[in-house]
């Protein structure tokens, strides 16, 4: 049960949008977007969040885009985890996402509800790291379109008042090898003790990670590990556990050793799956 009142709107519109949200704001009160709402429910059952108003993006048209246009996969910020596994319109986007807990839960997660996730684990932007994603995103009246890696890091940066309304995906990277690897403790469905999506472009490996650090992340110099072929596979990926940008995370959900151990294990599995040496 959530211990406070706030009050509920799903605009219809962009515009609509902001201007409740300043609305609310002018009246000295606090304002949240949300585009799925099950992390608001929880955190807030547990008073961990707190809001006078919660304004639904899933009423706002272009949140729910799903297409290709011209070159670009464009994929609005309230679409489900699941409507984009079964779109196929970006295969490694959908496999990614489908590890994310289960199927009921996937129907109402969206895109930009787990990018924007104050849970440390974030997988969704994982991929999205690795293939240039940009992000459209609004504040009043200025609409921008920038790098995903401009506004992320360690988790979304977006000012007070800024909506994230889509994700954007240069279509050249649909076709590229790719794989995508979670471990959890006890099944399938649960927060990873570690989650790796990696990709293949122009035979340099990219990799991003969840569950090892206490928020997820790319790394040009752990790519740059991985890829020296000079150096047998076994010993790079020593080299990556001694070069992570933080420590490895030691909670319920594994000890820091178990984490290292599935972690040489997850990324001998991804260079053997991606060719990239012996």
């Amino acid at each position: 049960m959530i211990s406070f009142d706030f009050m509920y709107f799903q605009p219809s519109s962009i515009t609509e949008t902001i201007d409740m949200y300043n609305g609310v704001h002018e009246q000295g009160e606090k304002a949240m977007y949300i585009s799925g709402g099950t992390e608001f429910i929880t955190f807030a059952r547990t008073n961990k969040v707190y809001a006078d108003a919660i304004i639904d993006s899933k009423g706002i048209p272009e949140c729910n885009v799903l297409e290709m246009r011209n070159d670009d996969v464009v994929i609005g910020a309230a679409v489900s985890l699941n409507k984009i596994t079964n779109s196929n319109l970006f295969p490694f986007l959908g496999a990614t996402v489908k590890q994310i807990a289960d199927h009921t839960s996937r129907n109402k997660i969206t895109i930009g509800g787990n990018i924007n996730s104050k849970l440390i684990y974030k997988e969704s932007v994982l991929p999205l790291l690795l293939v240039d994603a940009r992000v459209k995103v609004v504040k009043g009246t200025d609409v921008r379109v920038v790098s995903l890696k401009s506004l992320f890091d360690r988790k979304m940066k977006l000012s007070p008042g800024e909506l994230l309304l889509q994700i954007i995906i240069d279509s050249s990277y649909i076709e590229l090898p790719y794989i995508s690897l979670k471990r959890t403790k006890f099944s399938k469905v649960g927060y990873p003790v570690v989650s790796v999506a990696a990709i293949l472009k122009e035979n340099q490996l990219r990799v991003a990670f969840s569950g090892v650090c206490d928020y997820p992340f790319r790394s040009d110099e752990i790519e740059a590990i991985l890829n020296d072929s000079t150096i047998p596979i076994v010993d790079r990926i020593d080299k990556v556990l001694g070069n992570l940008p933080s420590s490895i995370v030691d909670d319920l959900q594994g000890s820091r050793e178990y984490r290292s151990f599935v972690l040489k294990n997850v990324l001998l599995d991804v260079m053997e799956e991606m060719e990239m040496g012996e």
